[in-house]
């Protein structure tokens, strides 16, 4: 890009700034919401908190329901980004 160029985009700066900054920051939310490792911690959690009696079985299904599917699309996320496997019985 030339000196032109950019001078003529300067007044965007601070929007793409923006906009860089609310990607990263949604980018960041979606992996967190998707790891496995702390959902499955709550799901441990809510066995215990059901064994307990510290909740009710009704609230104890619509909470796992919840759980089991976030964790199914995190599992599916990520053996979309995962290279497929070679064909079997062909080799290098």
């Amino acid at each position: 890009m030339g000196l032109f160029s950019q001078l003529l985009l300067l007044p965007l700066a601070p929007a793409r700034g923006t906009a860089w900054f609310a990607q990263k920051v949604a980018g960041e939310a979606e992996r967190q919401y998707y790891d496995p490792a702390p959902l499955m911690e709550q799901l441990a959690s809510l066995h215990r908190d059901l064994e307990d009696g510290r909740i009710s079985m009704a609230d104890f299904e619509r909470e796992e329901e919840d759980l089991l599917r976030r964790i199914q699309r995190t599992q599916t996320a990520v053996s979309r980004e995962l290279p497929e496997p070679p064909p079997e019985g062909t080799h290098d």
